[in-house]
Parts: structure tokens; sequence; C-alpha cells
């Protein structure tokens, strides 16, 4: 029987597809293993990296050295925090643009500071230098917001150039090595002692770039003079002084009764920077820091490709984080952590069925994911159970999020603000301080135990906390106290003290409920509006605002967008006559308020115990 020269070219055709197609899976199952990096643990950081196991050793060494160096400088320092700090190391363009798939021009380390995560990009090529002086400036940051409640914007810049210019040698570290921003010093007429010191966000000097670059070159150098100066005995006046701030002393009194007047100050820096040459501190290596010894493990293409997507999404980068965890899923659907990611790219998108659901998959899948668990929790109908039982077992499950991290203390805010919610002072009191405790440099912690104090009956306490945060704090923070301030009984306040609102000048403001928000993939918000009085107000944006959240938002800074989740929050919109009628302003400025367990009153506190005594330290 002869050949069907049809069937038989049809026959040939669907072998040369079948053969293309396995020849395209082999490669693209190459090319996948090619993508998985490569994961080192040190005793205290997590390094993860597509370049090779000794870049990778190598930055988790340095940054144990570094830690290393505040765990002998700072004695009761802690050093963990409830925001876990993940190390990439990058070593050429095409995994930098995976990471930072906007970035443009040279690049040696960033860090990106965050309320949930932080992370530091390291590029090992450009590490020796400038990468080192600005993830060790960041760090330093890290490390001193985790540990005060308040420090003055040139104490910690001036603390983080001291500490970025850390160099590791042979088996010797030392401290103290002048920033590359002091020659801006040597042309430049220097900013007086007094007026330094007072400098906050705000301030030119801390924006303007030819400014700026005296104003963190001087507090490097004041920090070094009061460190090094004579009879400053090696930084322990300093330490006096970081005390005295932290006991709430008022800073230029605490600064006088440290260090003598101003004049004399100024005097004695500017003989201190004409020395030819500074002193520094010598420190021994750690000599249990052995990078040989740090665990490593290559991760599956699936874990890769979740971890780049978790970067991303936490730098708000959606659309790039989008193709990473559908890579993810699809090389393995079980993996706990690629669905936290697709979690919080719903959430995002304010899709929150959709996160609730794969927030559920992702602590099935890996009872560690402590945000999975945090959030499953409060997107929730538990938040709003007005139910012995809904509100217990709303409690049993921030308790669980707790142990599985005890460093992170938004579970206890939200404890202690059920815990108002159902009229128990004494443990919303203690729930609120461990916050505290746990969040130094946030002021609305701060704010929280106040307003809890309040209801116990304790306005002069509170009184305390709103003087303490309008002091020292700015912008929204600032007005918080203030609002806080003003809800106490004027008897319960110091006589003649007032706080004033801090407002954008020229400002109109309007308080109400937010109703809803309209935004656009290109411009973000362009339409706010809120229920005021009744009524609804709509304002727009027209230019560049700035807008603030409150640190008792559950969500906090990491995802919080004007766009999603602030219905029924309370806001104060800033805003400036409107050119068009259609609407009721134009913004300037907007804060978002979250208001803790009803009236803040102190109505119900007469049978309330106590609170022991406790300074804000």
């Amino acid at each position: 029987m002869g050949e069907n020269p049809a069937k038989c070219g049809s026959m040939r055709l669907r072998l040369i597809v079948c053969c293309a197609i396995q020849i395209f899976l082999q490669t693209t199952r190459v090319e996948a293993k090619d993508k998985a990096w490569i994961e080192v643990r040190s005793p205290h950081f997590r390094v993860l990296t597509g370049c090779s196991q000794g870049d990778a050793r190598r930055a988790a060494g340095e940054m144990e050295r570094m830690r290393y160096v505040f765990a002998t400088r700072f004695s009761n320092a802690r050093l963990e925090a409830g925001a876990p700090l993940v190390v990439y190391v990058t070593c050429d363009d095409e995994t930098l643009k995976k990471l930072l798939p906007q970035f443009k021009g040279n690049y040696a380390g960033v860090f990106f500071h965050g309320w949930e995560k932080q992370f530091a990009l390291i590029r090992m090529d450009g590490w020796a230098g400038h990468g080192q002086q600005i993830v060790y400036h960041e760090y330093t940051h890290s490390i001193l917001h985790m540990n005060l409640h308040w420090i003055p914007v040139w104490l910690d810049e001036g603390f983080a150039e001291f500490y970025g210019y850390t160099r590791f040698e042979q088996n010797r570290i030392y401290l103290g090595a002048p920033t590359e921003r002091y020659r801006a010093m040597r042309s430049k007429t220097p900013i007086s002692v007094e007026k330094l010191i007072s400098l906050d966000q705000r301030s030119p000097y801390y924006h303007d770039e030819d400014k700026m670059q005296l104003f963190y070159a001087e507090s490097w150098a004041l920090v070094h003079y009061l460190m090094y100066g004579p009879g400053m005995e090696n930084g322990k006046k300093l330490d006096e002084f970081l005390n005295l701030l932290q006991q709430g002393v008022e800073q230029k009194k605490a600064f006088v009764q440290t260090f003598g007047d101003f004049q004399k100050v100024d005097k004695g820096l500017e003989a201190y920077m004409l020395q030819p040459a500074f002193a520094t501190t010598i420190l021994k290596h750690d000599p249990h820091i052995e990078e040989k010894d740090f665990a490593l493990r290559t991760m599956s293409v699936a874990e890769t490709e979740a971890e780049i997507a978790a970067f991303l999404l936490w730098r708000h980068h959606l659309e790039a984080a989008g193709p990473h965890i559908e890579q993810a899923l699809q090389e393995d659907p079980k993996l706990g952590l690629a669905h936290e990611d697709k979690a919080f790219f719903y959430f995002h998108q304010g899709r929150d069925a959709d996160a609730v659901n794969e927030f559920k998959q992702a602590f099935a899948l890996d009872g560690k994911l402590y945000l999975s668990l945090y959030y499953l929790t409060m997107l929730s109908p538990l938040v709003t159970s007005e139910t012995a039982t809904g509100q217990r077992a709303f409690q049993d499950a921030l308790l669980d999020t707790y142990q599985l991290n005890k460093q992170f203390a938004p579970p206890l805010v939200q404890l202690a603000i059920l815990t108002l919610r159902q009229n128990d002072l004494k443990d919303a009191y203690d729930l609120a301080r461990k916050a505290e405790e746990l969040e130094p440099s946030l002021a609305g912690y701060h704010l929280l135990t106040g307003k809890v104090l309040l209801r116990m009956g304790k306005g002069a306490e509170a009184a305390d906390y709103a003087r303490y945060v309008a002091n020292r704090w700015i912008a929204g923070d600032h007005n918080e106290a203030v609002e806080l301030w003003n809800r106490i009984p004027p008897e319960q306040r110091t006589a003649g003290e007032s706080l004033s609102l801090d407002a954008p000048p020229g400002s109109q403001t309007a308080t109400g409920t937010v109703k809803s928000a309209t935004c656009t993939e290109q411009t973000g918000l362009s339409d706010f509006t809120i229920i005021h009085e009744g009524q609804p107000l709509t304002f727009r944006r027209k230019s560049a605002f700035n807008s603030s959240v409150a640190d008792t938002i559950w969500y906090g800074g990491d995802h919080f967008t004007l766009c999603r989740h602030l219905e029924g929050k309370r806001a104060i919109i800033h805003y400036t006559t409107a050119t068009d009628a259609t609407y009721a302003g134009d913004i300037v400025d907007i804060e978002i308020r979250d208001d803790l367990g009803g009236s803040l009153s102190g109505a119900s506190a007469q049978n309330a115990p106590s609170p022991q005594p406790q300074s804000l330290h």
C-alpha cells in the first residue's frame, strides 16, 4: 500500500512540533534553574542574591560587624526590629532593574525603612565606599528609632553620618572617620549651634541640596566634637544629654545644662574643626563572626520570584511585581510567601475579598507568616464585633499574631483599642505602653497612651503626652497631639499654656468622614470627598500636596494610599479656595485620623485604676 503524502507530511510536522516543544520546555527549565538565587543566613541577617555566595557571605559578614558595633557601643540597645531586615545583593544592572525597575544612574547601595519590612540593596562592585556609607547610615537610623522615643534631626543625622563611615580593616573596626560632606564646611559660613539643633524636617537645610550638605556636615561635626572634644569625657556628656531628652527635658535646656552656653560651644566647635586630624575609636572585630560558617542554600525558582515580588510590593511597584507573583505560583502553587504576595497585590488594588482568600491560603501553607494572619484578622468581621464571643476570637487572633513576632507592635495597638472599647482601661493602658516600648519613634503610639489616660480621668498625664508630641513632631503628628490637648479639660492642663495647630499658611480647614476617593493610574488621587456636617464636600488635587496617616491606622505606612481603605475614617482637609466652583477647594494637605474606641472623654473613669508613674523614655 502506498503512503498518503499529505498524511506523511502531517506526521512529520507533528513530530517537528513535538520536538520543538520538548526542546523549548527543556530550555525553559534550564533558564528557570539559572534564575534561582541563593540565601545566606548569618546569626542576625538574611541575605538574598543572584550573585556569588562569596558576595552574599561578605555582605552578611559586614552587616554582622556593623550590628556588633552597636551592640558594643550601646550595651542595652534593642537591635531587633518588628520589621525584619532582608538584604538583597546585586552584581549587575539586569538584577538591579528587577528590584528597582525605575532606577536610572549610578548605584552602590540603598536602604528602605518600612513599618512591616525593611530592605537593604547592595551593589557589590560599588560596596566598598559609597554603598557602605548609605546602608550603614540608614541602618544607624533604624537602630536609633527603635530605641529612642524622640531624637532631634541634627542628632539623628549626625549619629548616622558618624556611624555611616565605619571602616572594617583586618581585625579592627574604625569609628569616627570624617564624612565626605566635611569639605562643605570649609567654604561656607557655619550654622550657629543654637540654630542647628532647632532645625526640623521642614527646614530648607533638610531639603535644599546646597544647604543640606552643610547641615549634614555640621551635624556630623557637632556629634564628633561632643564625643571627642575637650571636656566631653569621650562621649559621656553626649550620653547624659541623650538621657535628658528621653526623660522629656526640652532640648535647648538639656543642651545648655550638659554642654554650657551656645556661644561657648560655637567657639569650641570652630576650633575643633580646624584640627589637621580627628580622633577615632578602634574596636576589635568580634571573633565569633566567621563568614564561612554562615548557612547557605539555593532557593527554588518559586522562592526567588516570591522574594523579588515581596520587595517590589513594599516599594509599591505593583505592575512589576505581578509577573513575579504569577511565576512563583506557577512554579510552586503551595508556596505560602507567593500567596501572601498575591494577597498584598489584591489588597493594594482594593480587592479585599480576594486578598482574604490568599492570606488564608498563605497562612495555612506556612504558619510562620504572621503578616498573613494579621491581615486576615484585620480584614475579618471580628474587628467590629459587638458580641463577647466575636471579641474573644478577635483578641485570640491578635495574640496569636503577636506570639509569632513579639517585636511587631500593631497587634498590641489593636488589642489596646479593643480593650478601650470594652472599657478595660487598665489593660488598654498596659498594651499601649508596651506598643510604645516597641515603636518609640512613632508619635501616634505615644498619643494612644495619652488617649487612654484621658479615658482613665488622668487628664494631667494625658496633657504631658500631648505636649511632649506637639513640641517635638510636626505636621499631622503635631496636629493630632494638639487635638488630644484640646480634649483635655482646661483645669487639668497647665494654666496659661496653649498649643497651636500646624496648618499650611493661607489654607482653610474642613473635617469630616471619608466618603470616597477618585484615583487614576497615571496621576493618583484626583478627587477626595468627605461628609462634613451631613453634606458631601469634594476637594480636588490641583497640584502637589502633602498627606499623613495616624500611626494607629492598622495597615500603617507601608500600604497607605488615599485611594483605598479610608471610607469611614476621619479626614482633616487643608485647602485653598477652588477656582472651579464644582469643588469645595483645592487640596493643600490631608490628614487621616483613627478615632479609638469611641469617645475619649474621661466620663467613664470614675472607678478606673490609677496607672503607675512612668517617664517618657
